[in-house]
């Protein structure tokens, strides 16, 4: 690697809103036609970006911002990979993952929403929604699962509703998972020859297989109303998922440009103090250990740095 990609590599470009805003997005992405990124590189540069990670959760924290992120898209568009990618380095106390079932009853019957409103971020907190109150505009309106009249008040209150998010100082970031046809009806296909992944296969994903065109009108409506100044829908093309895990993480990285100014100092061990002599463990067979099944592989040699396991 040369010198110069060398050290493109070790910071973050800044934020180009004329490169990365997408508004108004009229239709999908029809296939990444791009080589998949090699496996060496992704990990190289994933490991990379995930370090960034952790420094935007410090300043976060520091500076006592609340920031909430949306992540829609088709079915297997590969929402649930995407946030893994930005949530598994990150201090769990720090960041949220909000999953919602369909609503109870008794949720049906409150202001649409109310029960998104309970799980927003406090200060110095990350709230990730997989799936949110978009429903209304995807599945909901496709399915039937709401009326004409809930449908169109939804599209008319979101942009307000969202612009008071953002008048409160919630950061409020909405990524559009892109899938072509053909690459979902692959993962589809691999999900159901897979025992492993045959969870990943709801009902609702094989009666999306059948209302392709339908969730896209829905989606070109959606877009069309709540892409607003305060909230914008940034579309990630999905067909190679490791390119839109880095794609997604540098994006989000980059709308934070002052983030780069947090880095904790490193933590200065002492000295550990001496065995307590007094002390005696209480014997191995005392407690219920968990067979080791796997002690006829060979290990690999102990690293003298190590020292001793306690």
């Amino acid at each position: 690697m040369s010198k110069k990609s060398k050290n493109h590599k070790d910071e973050v470009q800044p934020f180009k809103p004329e490169q990365d805003i997408v508004r108004h997005v009229a239709s999908e992405i029809t296939g990444d036609k791009r080589p998949r990124l090699p496996r060496g590189f992704y990990e190289e540069e994933l490991a990379r970006l995930q370090f960034e990670l952790v420094r935007w959760q410090y300043w976060v924290k520091e500076t006592g911002q609340r920031v909430l992120i949306l992540f829609e898209g088709r079915d297997a568009a590969g929402k649930g990979g995407t946030i893994k990618r930005i949530t598994e380095p990150l201090n769990p106390r720090g960041v949220r993952l909000v999953a919602l079932s369909k609503p109870s009853d008794t949720e049906r019957t409150q202001w649409y929403f109310q029960r998104y409103t309970a799980h927003l971020p406090a200060a110095g907190e990350v709230v990730i929604f997989d799936r949110s109150w978009y429903n209304r505009a995807g599945v909901e309106r496709v399915m039937g699962f709401c009326t004409d009249d809930e449908y169109w008040e939804f599209l008319h209150s979101c942009p307000e509703f969202e612009r008071m998010l953002a008048r409160s100082g919630i950061h409020l970031l909405k990524y559009w998972l892109s899938v072509s046809d053909d690459e979902q009806e692959r993962r589809f296909q691999d999900r159901a020859g897979n025992p492993a992944k045959a969870w990943k296969l709801s009902p609702m994903d094989l009666i999306s297989r059948e209302r392709w065109v339908e969730y896209s009108k829905a989606k070109d409506t959606m877009l069309e109303y709540t892409d607003i100044a305060e909230a914008h829908w940034y579309q990630v093309d999905a067909d190679d998922k490791r390119r839109a895990h880095l794609n997604c993480i540098r994006h989000l990285l980059n709308l934070f440009p002052d983030y780069v100014k947090s880095m904790p100092a490193p933590v200065k061990l002492k000295k550990r103090p001496p065995a307590d002599a007094n002390y005696h463990r209480p014997p191995r067979e005392a407690h219920a250990i968990v067979t080791d099944f796997y002690s006829d592989v060979k290990g690999e040699k102990a690293d003298k740095k190590n020292g001793k396991r306690g």
